[in-house]
């Protein structure tokens, strides 16, 4: 059952009525929807659109397949320790390190991203909605070793002339964190930059995004999809490899800005250790 749910991009309030499946165990396939929506404190209609966003014609035909029994992992081959929900998440998170793992055999595209990012005076960095915690996250410490880092979290008109003015300073490069749920601002925004003239380079979760086309440099890394809100492990460790790359291509300036920043610290006694 686990299985069947992780294989589709379902809404914070479907990933609750799969959980509350799950919770049901064996009997979930014995249930109506009107009982699946009172305990997951839905409407019978939400239930309806859940298993069709599974693929599903109907709840009926949902049940049908729990009924069967073939959409459980642990029916096949040899027994295995059956994982909680929260293990088997944790198990998904470290699934999408190793494939990140795997993709940095060739980072080309890190490093280019970097030089793009460290050679743009200033650098935008933008982040909506969900995204916006790990843009912070970046521009935390992008601006100890850039001089010029310009951070965009909120949508709508502003978001262009904010962009205008980067691009009148000299900023060349515009670096987007754009995950699920996409924001349209998010879209919009990438959209503008291009006219503009911005080089665009996008963190994303998946090659094939509303926002792959216009992006000139794509960098992968899977959301965790197996809790009610999305995990955001592996793209905040491709954020971490992406401001290594960064400091591995200007390793002068890095130094003196990190002494510069240590210096001012010790000075003005900003950490407790």
């Amino acid at each position: 059952m686990v299985r069947l749910f992780s294989l589709h991009r379902l809404t914070p309030a479907q990933r609750r009525i799969a959980q509350c499946l799950i919770d049901q165990g064996a009997g979930a396939a014995f249930l109506s929807s009107t009982e699946v929506a009172g305990l997951a404190g839905v409407s019978q209609p939400s239930i309806t659109r859940f298993a069709v966003a599974l693929g599903f014609t109907g709840y009926p035909a949902l049940r049908r397949q729990l009924r069967a029994g073939d959409v459980d992992p642990t029916r096949s081959g040899a027994a295995r320790p059956r994982l909680s929900v929260l293990q088997d998440a944790i198990g998904a998170e470290i699934t999408n390190l190793r494939v990140l793992q795997t993709q940095m055999a060739d980072d080309t595209g890190v490093r280019a991203a970097a030089e793009a990012l460290m050679a743009s005076r200033p650098v935008v960095v933008l982040g909506l909605r969900a995204a916006c915690g790990l843009a912070l996250y970046f521009t935390y410490f992008a601006a100890k070793i850039h001089p010029d880092v310009r951070l965009i979290t909120e949508g709508g008109s502003r978001v262009e002339d904010r962009l205008e003015q980067a691009r009148h300073a000299g900023g060349t490069c515009a670096l987007s964190f754009v995950l699920p749920r996409y924001a349209r601002d998010a879209v919009t925004a990438l959209a503008a930059a291009r006219a503009l003239g911005f080089q665009t380079i996008t963190v994303c979760d998946r090659e094939l995004s509303p926002v792959t086309t216009l992006s000139d440099l794509l960098l992968v890394a899977a959301v965790g999809t197996r809790l009610v809100f999305d995990s955001q492990v592996a793209p905040m460790t491709l954020s971490a490899i992406l401001l290594q790359a960064m400091c591995d291509s200007s390793p002068k300036q890095t130094q003196a800005r990190l002494e510069s920043f240590e210096t001012a610290a010790t000075a003005r006694r900003l950490f407790a250790s």
